[in-house]
């Protein structure tokens, strides 16, 4: 898959069949109209084409926006590049650019730059300034600049009855079964691993502290998570918790991965974390003691689960 960082580094020698939009989380329903974008490329005559924005426009036009993301545009690109599409431009979405009329966004971008083909959208998507264009509006600039237009209707998508924001309340909620079979694909961090407290190292339960550089991640609801991780070539299964450690009078928020049956030294390692399933709420016990016998118990559910996947 190309990457392209600005609408105007790119270029093709063929028409595109295209598609736009944030797709936060890559879920089910995006993956319904990027498959279709793929489909209609008739045997490579015409180059699948995705249009993206970061950051978010809901983050430069709503002030004090703080929505948090499904993805970090590197995990979106990863998501992207396994479905198959041969270019990806993420343009840098900025005030300027939200005003651009519709007519100028069909006719600077869609034509003149993407030399589009087609176009396939949702059936609910406006675009221009102040979103003010519809499906009906690029019905008609295509039937004017000769591109066709294909819509996902209505039916299709409630058939999925899916999207990011459903995603993110079940992540809240910290709701694991319901957020990865929205998405096809368990929910994941991408960070790197960096010195805690050592605590866990005293009772047994040695773990890596995820530093996620990207503040606009999703973390899930606060608590103990089944997880796993490739490392060196290999699935490593574990436990996490997310929280502020209140056993021992944290502080901070951290994310803290105890993986089972490994022993490595992960500091300064990028590591990706699958989230299973939820174990239970962060607790605050009387003595680090209990704390232990608890995480042996968490640890005998995880291995339950686990053995029975």
């Amino acid at each position: 898959m190309k990457i392209f960082h600005s609408i105007n580094d790119f270029s093709s020698t063929k028409k595109t069949v295209i598609t736009l939009g944030t797709f936060d989380g890559v879920h089910i329903g995006h993956k319904k109209i990027l498959e279709r974008v793929i489909q209609n490329t008739d045997n490579e005559k015409y180059e699948s084409l995705v249009l993206t924005f970061f950051p978010h426009p809901r983050m430069v036009l709503q002030e004090d926006c703080d929505i948090k993301l499904l993805n970090s545009i590197d995990e979106k690109i990863e998501l992207l590049e396994k479905i198959g599409l041969e270019n990806l431009v993420i343009h840098p979405f900025d005030e300027t650019f939200s005003r651009l009329t519709a007519e100028d966004f069909v006719k600077t971008i869609l034509i003149d730059r993407f030399h589009i083909h087609k176009i396939i959208i949702g059936y609910d998507h406006r675009f221009g300034r102040n979103r003010t264009a519809n499906i009906d509006d690029l019905i008609s600039f295509g039937e004017q600049y000769g591109f066709e237009v294909e819509q996902i209707s209505v039916q299709e998508i409630n058939e999925i009855s899916v999207s990011s924001t459903k995603i993110r309340t079940a992540l809240l909620d910290g709701n694991m079964t319901l957020a990865n079979d929205y998405l096809g694909y368990d929910y994941f961090l991408t960070g790197t691993v960096i010195l805690g407290k050592q605590l866990g190292r005293t009772i047994n339960f040695p773990t890596a502290n995820l530093k996620i550089l990207e503040n606009y991640k999703l973390i899930p609801q606060n608590g103990v998570y089944i997880v796993k991780s490739y490392i060196e070539n290999k699935i490593v299964y574990g436990m996490m918790n997310i929280g502020f450690n209140p056993t021992v009078d944290g502080q901070n928020h951290s994310i803290e991965i105890h993986y089972f049956d490994f022993d490595a030294d992960l500091y300064d390692k990028k590591l990706q974390v699958s989230v299973l399933q939820r174990i239970r709420s962060e607790q605050k016990f009387a003595s680090v003691t209990l704390l232990k016998e608890q995480l042996e118990k968490d640890k005998q559910i995880a291995i339950s689960y686990l053995n029975d996947l």
